[in-house]
């Protein structure tokens, strides 16, 4: 009789924990709102210590309910060791799922085609949760560089643009391998053959992959653009690349003024012949494939229209023509910004959005 009185009191507090729930009584855990909060189950741990681990960490306000909860639930012998990163003011059923099925805490982050190292450092110490100084630091890794004969003294442009998953408790240092590891994976072994071919190093592709990333606004233009630097560098003519000035300013303008042509870096490839000492960016994959696979085409120079296509010329005469034609049309629809310090003619940068 005792056990049967037992029984069926224990069914009455099931049905009455379960009724409260339904009405939204013990709709949310603490209830206090605010960031997620680092929640650390041990190996091997009861769910009577995984539930203080919560309560202690504010995540549950009323542990022994929510161990009742959990037992009606038949979820509290199925607890998974691990770190967390729960909110205070999660359901009970959330919190229980992500326990069950080892939904550890983790970090993403998106780095997209096109951004530097001074981009990406601020985003990959607010996902690790570490100083900025920490991130930076890993990107200036000795073996690392070493490893991938990089001669520039940071990573950039070896850190491939993707979407990267860090387990709570990740360094800097394991992400940037993480990411560096994801540009072997992407690097294709039949490349290298074509390395040879173009008398070029991975760092020069890489180089050049990032000069066509920050051009290159529509995708099938990649291969001519990359043509473009291509025959400059065959013909010892400067790069004269804009992005590369921006670079070396160490700032995003929305046009490249005459006055900025001087800036003193290694970067300026108006000042500079040839290919700068490193990648400006992370190239993403078609503009890697379009440096190692430029067009068969003679052009030297391009101009850039207001929608972001690119007319491309031979010769410098064409593409002053192509410029002021481009420039009177801007003017005719009143969409033509303050003009600058004019080009002189002996520059002839093969770029136009200046």
């Amino acid at each position: 009789m005792r056990s049967a009185s037992r029984s069926s009191r224990r069914a009455r507090a099931t049905r009455a924990i379960l009724g409260l729930l339904a009405t939204g009584a013990l709709f949310a855990c603490g209830g206090s709102g605010g960031p997620p909060v680092r929640v650390v189950v041990p190996s091997g741990a009861s769910f009577t210590e995984a539930t203080d681990s919560l309560a202690r960490a504010g995540v549950v306000a009323h542990p022994g309910l929510f161990r009742a909860y959990a037992k009606a639930r038949r979820a509290d012998r199925t607890v998974k060791a691990g770190t967390y990163r729960l909110p205070r003011d999660a359901k009970w059923a959330e919190v229980l799922d992500a326990l069950t099925n080892g939904r550890t805490a983790v970090g993403t982050v998106t780095i997209p085609e096109g951004f530097a190292l001074a981009q990406i450092v601020p985003l990959l110490a607010r996902t690790l949760a570490v100083p900025e100084d920490s991130v930076a630091a890993a990107m200036r890794d000795t073996a690392l560089r070493r490893n991938l004969d990089v001669p520039t003294p940071t990573l950039e442009g070896y850190l491939f643009p993707s979407t990267y998953t860090f387990a709570d408790g990740t360094t800097p240092i394991e992400a940037v391998r993480q990411m560096v590891a994801e540009l072997e994976r992407r690097w294709r072994p039949e490349w290298n053959a074509q390395l040879d071919t173009l008398s070029m190093s991975r760092h020069d592709v890489l180089t050049l992959a990032a000069i066509v990333e920050k051009e290159a606004r529509l995708p099938e233009e990649r291969a001519v653009i990359s043509a473009v630097y291509h025959n400059r560098l065959k013909r010892r003519m400067p790069l004269q690349a804009d992005p590369t000035v921006q670079y070396a300013r160490g700032q995003h303008t929305s046009r490249v003024l005459y006055r900025d042509l001087d800036v003193d870096s290694p970067y300026n490839t108006y000042r500079h012949a040839g290919l700068p000492p490193g990648p400006i960016a992370s190239p993403g994959l078609p503009s890697i494939e379009a440096a190692l696979f430029p067009a068969k085409v003679p052009y030297l120079f391009f101009v850039a229209h207001p929608d972001g296509h690119h007319e491309f010329r031979t010769t410098f005469e064409e593409h002053t023509k192509a410029r002021l034609a481009i420039r009177r049309a801007q003017e005719a629809a009143g969409s033509r910004p303050p003009r600058a310090t004019p080009r002189r003619p002996d520059r002839g940068a093969p770029g136009g959005r200046r």
